[in-house]
């Protein structure tokens, strides 16, 4: 059905690879990647970015489209200052004060005085965020596999042979 959707029969096969639809230690923590970095792009149409992006990279599509929404109206603000700010810092460059506004208008007029500090903050982190939710992602999965490790291992001494929790 997903293959011979008009809208999506340029992606051929690519939407079939397992690591897009399967829950595994290498798709979930590239799906963290992909959806944090994409998190902090500031353009429209994010999720479609992140779906392609997980395609590209063979990591879970649900999980990458999902997490885009980290950035959603009421976090924006916040998020976006805090990139603006940070890339302030970094090319040492006077904070001015901005009141944004989500318009054509305040697009054409204002972001030309400090796109340069906002969209290295944006990138930075972007980056910053998709490898620590890689990070944490492969290191919570594998605290998880070691659980279950050692409740099979406590059952098997305890001569407990049922199904592992």
């Amino acid at each position: 059905m997903i293959r011979d959707h008009r809208n999506l029969r340029f992606l051929g096969q690519m939407l079939h690879h397992p690591h897009l639809w399967h829950l595994n230690r290498r798709s979930v923590a590239g799906a963290f990647s992909v959806g944090l970095f994409v998190a902090f792009v500031p353009v429209p149409f994010q999720m479609a970015i992140a779906a392609i992006l997980a395609i590209l990279f063979h990591t879970n599509l649900p999980i990458s489209v999902m997490l885009v929404w980290v950035s959603n109206p009421v976090t924006i603000p916040a998020l976006f200052y805090f990139a603006y700010w940070i890339g302030s810092r970094i090319l040492d460059v006077p904070v001015r004060r901005v009141n944004f506004e989500l318009s054509f208008d305040w697009l054409m007029t204002s972001l030309h005085t400090i796109w340069e500090p906002f969209l290295l903050g944006c990138f930075i982190l972007g980056i910053s965020c998709a490898l620590l939710g890689n990070i944490l992602m492969r290191v919570l999965w594998r605290m998880q596999v070691i659980r279950s490790w050692e409740l099979r291992k406590a059952r098997r001494k305890l001569g407990n042979n049922g199904p592992a929790v």
